[in-house]
């Protein structure tokens, strides 16, 4: 049985991330028992949950951070956001296979509406 999480999408960055594809209700993050799988719109990340080192909420993005698909100015994480308002940062053991830009990517954070029952079920690690 698998558990889908779908992205907090704020109509206000509709014409951002509708136009990337997504569709509420229908996009998100869903687990099952051997892998835990991000889409948005064609976009999507896929690993096996045995990867997953966990995760923790993060909030108060910038607009211009956070939604659209988006690789961090940091690091090698990506973002596939809907809303400012919080989300999940998921990280990684090993890097999951690159999605956008040019890196593998080692974490990823997603706006799904229900931030605490993701973790619940992937496990909560320390912020970075």
């Amino acid at each position: 049985m698998a558990d889908f999480f779908p992205y907090d999408c704020d109509r206000r960055f509709a014409p951002i991330w509708g136009v990337a594809g997504v569709r509420p209700g229908r996009h998100g993050v869903t687990v099952d028992g051997s892998t835990l799988r991000a889409t948005y719109g064609p976009l999507k990340l896929e690993t096996p949950i045995d990867n997953v080192v966990g995760g923790h909420v993060t909030e108060g993005y910038r607009w211009w951070t956070a939604i659209g698909p988006r690789l961090s100015f940091v690091d090698d994480g990506l973002t596939f956001g809907t809303t400012t308002r919080r989300g999940v940062c998921i990280h990684f053991h090993e890097p999951a296979r690159r999605v956008i830009g040019f890196k593998d990517h080692s974490a990823l954070t997603v706006t799904v509406e229900d931030c605490d029952g993701l973790l619940d079920l992937i496990g909560r690690d320390a912020p970075r």
